[in-house]
């Protein structure tokens, strides 16, 4: 990861270092390493060498008590600085790398008491157990570090890996929110040469509480360098953060495009230098699918497929739960089709979109797949979406399906099934997909084509004057997915009885 700054800050004898976050000392210890040896010329003897750099160019501050003994004993060889085991002999047990305990600032009501989350990190009040704990209120984004004494200290490099999350999570329906992003924009804020950390890569797509930290990353052009990691175990072994991590390297004199590269098993698989606003609100992890997209937005004039989607429970309140139907058709009832049977329900049920239940329909699941699978050489391997279903007029849905489209005929509908089915559309949405939730979004790269006519990928393939490699490279990725035609029937065969998908109404 150090790799990754430019080869001239190992022979900079007044850079100033700071990892605002140590964990284990790792990052500080492996550039006293490298700055020993870059420094020799300009301080020929190792023991002012090294004095210089423990003392005046590398300074930290732990995120616990205990990782704060674990990274002073990483760096200086004890857990106090001041004692004799010490490399370096500093007056306090310390050295630059201390423990600054903060607090979190929690919103008040009219009564004076505490509640919600922390409007500094968004940790919950159950965080706060008493002095004798930890709180977890990190200092760098708490306004304890750097301290008063340090307030006039430029710092030159900001390295390090930040804590990722905060919160009371006991199970896994809790969520905790990601904080990884606060420590980055603090390091930014302090307008060092250069800031160099490693997150997870969750927030190029989606995230919780992320998006106007994307907004500011993808327009920031001091953005030089990305390696992103997707495989999941590949940078910490045993650690399942899902959509991998990514490190990179925010230089403030560089002003340009961003030289992305993925890496896989340890090897970097390919570098592309772009910018990083052409992904439309989201970072385009895969550079082969940059490309793609490129030459289909700048040969595509017509219609998006996000613009002829539905919303989420396009005909109101009937969420994924909904069990408000019956097995039998009464008298003016609307057909209805949930996640894994068919039902009906009243007219009066249907909060919206009433004149919708009469078209022709394409559904789409909600959810798909999740995590994006990746291969033993790290390339995807998705299906991406949910078997598409052209229904024939006369249903809804629940929020188990979007409403893909709307037609007046039945060849356009069964097209649209088979067109959403191909392997080409399916790699324009996987750019835009971060989680296993679907919605007119992810069809932002998705061109809308004529669809009185069926396409094939070798069609849409010439249509936009794709090279062989990069046939080769959807193929490759896109798993096959079938069609679910229901084009005689507003309710499909599969979610009736002894149909592939059905299940009974659960009985209360």
């Amino acid at each position: 990861m150090l790799d990754v700054l430019p080869d001239e800050v190992w022979g900079k004898v007044d850079y100033v270092w700071l990892d605002p976050f140590c964990k284990s000392g790792v990052f500080l210890r492996e550039v006293a390493s490298r700055l020993l040896d870059g420094l020799s010329e300009q301080i020929p003897n190792f023991e002012e060498r090294r004095s210089h750099i423990y003392r005046d160019m590398l300074w930290g501050t732990s995120i616990t008590e205990m990782t704060g003994i674990i990274s002073r004993r990483s760096l200086y060889y004890s857990r106090d600085a001041s004692g004799p085991e010490s490399v370096i002999d500093f007056d306090d047990e310390s050295g630059n790398l201390p423990f600054v305990r903060a607090e979190h600032t929690f919103p008040k009501k009219k009564d004076g008491t505490v509640t919600g989350a922390c409007t500094k990190c968004s940790a919950p009040l159950s965080l706060e157990r008493g002095e004798d704990r930890e709180n977890y209120a990190y200092s760098f984004i708490h306004g304890a570090y750097p301290t008063r004494e340090m307030q006039n200290m430029k710092f030159d490099v900001i390295v390090g890996n930040p804590p990722y999350q905060v919160g009371d999570k006991k199970n896994e329906d809790d969520r905790a929110a990601p904080v990884y992003q606060r420590f980055v924009e603090a390091a930014i804020d302090l307008n060092p040469r250069h800031v160099l950390m490693i997150t997870p890569s969750r927030w190029f797509t989606g995230g919780w509480g992320l998006n106007e930290y994307r907004t500011r990353m993808l327009a920031d052009r001091h953005l030089k360098v990305i390696v992103d990691n997707p495989k999941i175990y590949d940078c910490f072994p045993g650690v399942k953060i899902r959509g991998g991590v990514s490190y990179f390297l925010w230089s403030r004199d560089h002003d340009g495009d961003c030289e992305f590269s993925t890496r896989v098993n340890g090897d970097i698989k390919s570098t592309v230098t772009r910018d990083l606003r052409e992904g439309d609100g989201v970072l385009m992890r895969d550079n082969r699918a940059a490309t793609v997209v490129h030459k289909v937005k700048a040969a595509h004039k017509g219609k998006w497929v996000e613009e002829v989607c539905g919303p989420q429970m396009a005909f109101g309140h009937m969420r994924t739960n909904f069990a408000g139907d019956h097995a039998k058709k009464r008298p003016g009832d609307v057909a209805l089709v949930l996640g894994s049977r068919g039902g009906y329900i009243s007219p009066d049920v249907i909060d919206k979109n009433h004149d919708w239940v009469d078209q022709w329909k394409v559904l789409i699941p909600m959810a798909s797949s999740g995590d994006t699978p990746l291969d033993a050489e790290g390339n995807i391997v998705d299906v991406v979406l949910g078997e598409p279903i052209a229904l024939a007029p006369g249903s809804a849905c629940t929020q188990t399906y979007i409403v893909a489209g709307l037609f007046n005929s039945r060849e356009e509908t069964e097209n649209y099934a088979h067109y959403l089915a191909t392997k080409f559309v399916r790699f324009l949405v996987l750019p835009r997909k971060s989680s296993q939730h679907v919605f007119d979004e992810r069809f932002r790269f998705v061109p809308m084509m004529d669809m009185t006519r069926r396409w094939t990928d070798e069609d849409l393939y010439n249509h936009f004057s794709l090279t062989a490699e990069e046939r080769a490279y959807i193929e490759q990725t896109i798993k096959p997915r079938s069609v679910n035609l229901s084009l005689d029937s507003p309710i499909p065969a599969s979610h009736m009885p002894g149909g592939s998908k059905y299940r009974p109404k659960a009985i209360a």
